[in-house]
């Protein structure tokens, strides 16, 4: 497994801000790696990802693709990348199946439309026109777009939003299994459930500026608070105590306790990533 993208000191202004919207940040990607981009709206996430789909090309900085620059690449480039963004692009005069067909005509490769339209539970819907389609349908045929040319690399924004539980949970199994086969994800989103479920590593974008990059789980062990949350039933009420987790070995008051049989759960002070996320950008998710 190689380096997707390498990127170093990349810069962006529209024409119409007065300062840069991407503030010289660098990071890698690596190949078979979902790589998630968090922060609070307008912290140039998007800016981000439209740079790295050559939507926006004005930038500064160096960005290689796999080692080739960016800017020198071809449009054999998108033959190898899918793209789902978070507003769902179709023809919606046209059934589910006729946009499919036509977006697949733009690749030399694709992938099989049925079995893909099958799995988000969609074929059966397949004749009926987009614009019938609820916003979790869209949402749905919008993955099964971006996955059409068997792409190397995929762009994924709020892929989940607007999904109910079952639905989620597909399209998540579907993006871990496409990065079981190799696949590179470059992941936006605000659901922390997304991220903790899917992301190797994650960075926490703030005023174009990326100040954090880790994996969900050294985070956790970073902001997290060492301790355990212990809650017993004693005379039929439930209690809890908090033991440091430090020594919790030698703790002759929690060692009590695990051996009266009282004890219904025992909780780590982990702390959750949407906690992190507050802590890291200062601001809530909304």
């Amino acid at each position: 497994m190689g380096v997707a993208f390498n990127v170093e000191n990349l810069c962006f202004k529209y024409p119409s801000s007065k300062e840069d919207t991407i503030k010289g940040i660098s990071f890698t990607i690596s190949e078979g790696e979902i790589f998630g981009l968090l922060g609070p709206s307008g912290a140039g996430k998007s800016t981000t990802q439209k740079i790295l789909v050559r939507l926006l090309e004005n930038y500064t900085g160096n960005i290689q693709y796999f080692g080739k620059d960016l800017k020198a690449m071809d449009y054999s480039y998108y033959e190898e990348i899918g793209v789902g963004f978070e507003v769902p692009v179709h023809f919606s005069k046209l059934t589910a199946l006729e946009n499919m067909n036509y977006f697949a005509g733009f690749y030399k490769n694709t992938a099989d439309i049925q079995g893909l339209m099958e799995r988000v539970g969609l074929w059966e819907y397949r004749d009926i026109r987009v614009g019938e389609y609820s916003k979790g349908m869209k949402v749905r045929l919008n993955f099964v777009r971006a996955m059409l040319n068997n792409p190397r690399v995929l762009f994924l924004d709020e892929v989940t939003n607007g999904l109910d539980p079952k639905n989620a949970r597909i399209i998540k199994d579907m993006i871990a299994e496409y990065r079981a086969r190799g696949g590179t994800v470059f992941l936006s989103t605000h659901l922390m459930n997304d991220v903790e479920q899917l992301c190797d590593r994650v960075a926490f974008c703030v005023n174009g500026r990326l100040i954090e990059i880790s994996t969900p789980r050294d985070l956790k062990l970073k902001y997290g608070k060492r301790e355990v949350k212990v809650e017993y039933r004693e005379n039929g009420t439930i209690t809890s105590v908090v033991f440091p987790l430090d020594g919790i070995g030698f703790n002759d008051e929690f060692q009590k306790l695990l051996k009266s049989g009282k004890i219904e759960t025992i909780h780590s002070g982990e702390t959750s990533m949407e906690e992190i996320f507050i802590i890291v950008t200062g601001v809530e998710i909304k």
